[in-house]
């Protein structure tokens, strides 16, 4: 058996073992070591295993990681990100769909300051959702609203997923953020619109709330946003204006999303505790994938069967486009079967050298990355946010009708993805800006 045989032999049998249920990143672990073995023998299998963690875990820029988490969950667990969703209802109850929009709204606030779009989807779920249900909302509407809205997170800053991709594929994750804001703006504003449209055609899913609010009313409930108003300057305005670097915004932010739990006396032991404790979590699941990734990462150079890949599809001489519904099929596809960081880096390493062959943009690529993956959170069978959502509400809704109520989104995220492909410059104005 040639190496490059060997090498596709082992994706086949991570392939297999993912779709057995086998926790993805022991997977990859375990199929790169095996064929490392086969490949260059046993020392050099346990070398790799003994380096490559380190050399990965080791890198300064995934510092960043954990410290973007902690200050995430610092807010979520001290209540910081409560106010988001008051103020949104308040301001925009009015238009059609009034709730639902605040939901989009509150879900884009809460992922300026969490980066997780799970964490994101649990919160305004345990928020939104009964508040909708109380003033006449379909079940639907509500529970799509969320479970989609929560997906934001994965696109605005600070997202968890674009600083692991640009750590892989070495761009700078300023550039990225910048062209996540964008997107992810955009997607915000998209869901408002599906929501108002529908609300519209059919006024009886959201009925208008009656009566005005009170200018004083919507002041006041604004003033109580001035933590999070702190947080995000602090931490974006520092980020990009150069004061400081990605990696050092996330010790700031947890820095500050401290102290401003301390102020308002909502940091408590246990609060601070419970933190630290998911934030660890979160961390080694997150590195225990990424470690299987660089480790598969060298199983495939070793065999070759990456850049054999690479070469073929560029000798066919594919048409970018082709190759690009090709790529977003891929990823569709995968989004129902795997969660998003493990569907990221089980592909990037056979796609990056592809991507470098066709001289695509890897900035423009990692905001479209996190684009698919958002959508593999809300597409059925697994559709994680889904889930989540469904966990908050209980009996309120079945599964069957969260994922009625996310189709319309989905519909709005094709359309998303398809400018971003016809009009990449779209993307990249931002991040361009930066030298």
């Amino acid at each position: 058996m040639s190496n490059i045989e060997i090498g596709f032999t082992g994706l086949g049998l991570l392939f297999t073992l993912i779709l057995l249920r086998f926790p993805i990143g022991i997977s990859m672990i375990g199929v790169s070591f095996a064929g490392i073995w086969v490949l260059v023998g046993e020392r050099a299998a346990w070398a790799a295993l003994g380096l490559i963690p380190q050399s990965f875990a080791a890198k300064w820029a995934l510092s960043s990681v954990p410290m973007f988490l902690l200050m995430g969950f610092v807010c979520y667990h001290t209540g910081l990100t409560k106010s988001l969703f008051d103020v949104a209802r308040l301001w925009l109850s009015r238009l059609p769909g009034g709730l639902a929009v605040a939901s989009v709204f509150g879900s884009a606030g809460f992922a300026a300051v969490t980066g997780s779009s799970v964490a994101c989807s649990a919160t305004m779920g345990k928020i939104a959702v009964p508040e909708m249900t109380r003033c006449g909302y379909s079940p639907k509407l509500a529970t799509g609203t969320v479970a989609a809205a929560g997906t934001i997170g994965a696109l605005i800053p600070p997202s968890i997923l674009m600083i692991l991709y640009g750590i892989i594929a070495q761009v700078p994750i300023g550039k990225l953020f910048l062209g996540g804001l964008a997107v992810g703006l955009l997607t915000t504003f998209a869901y408002c619109a599906v929501i108002i449209l529908q609300a519209t055609l059919n006024p009886k899913i959201a009925p208008r709330i009656e009566g005005g609010i009170p200018m004083k009313e919507k002041l006041d409930a604004l003033l109580t946003t001035w933590p999070l108003i702190l947080l995000v300057i602090g931490v974006f305005g520092g980020l990009f204006s150069g004061l400081f670097t990605p990696t050092e915004a996330g010790a700031v932010g947890a820095a500050l999303a401290i102290i401003i739990a301390m102020v308002k006396r909502s940091l408590t032991w246990q609060n601070f505790w419970l933190s630290i404790r998911e934030t660890l979590l979160t961390t080694a699941t997150l590195f225990i994938i990424a470690i299987g990734a660089s480790l598969l990462t060298r199983f495939l150079a070793l065999s070759g069967s990456g850049d054999f890949l690479a070469d073929t599809i560029i000798g066919f001489g594919a048409d970018p486009l082709v190759l690009l519904i090709g790529i977003t099929v891929v990823y569709l596809l995968m989004g129902m079967i795997l969660d998003p960081l493990g569907a990221m880096l089980l592909t990037l390493p056979v796609l990056l050298p592809i991507l470098e062959a066709g001289q695509f943009s890897l900035i423009w690529f990692g905001v479209l990355l996190t684009k698919y993956l958002e959508i593999g959170m809300i597409t059925p069978p697994i559709g994680l946010n889904v889930f989540v959502i469904k966990g908050v509400v209980g009996n309120l809704a079945s599964l069957e009708t969260i994922f009625k109520g996310v189709i319309h989104f989905l519909i709005a995220d094709i359309f998303i993805v398809a400018a971003m492909i016809a009009f990449p410059e779209f993307v990249l104005y931002l991040p361009n800006l930066v030298e």
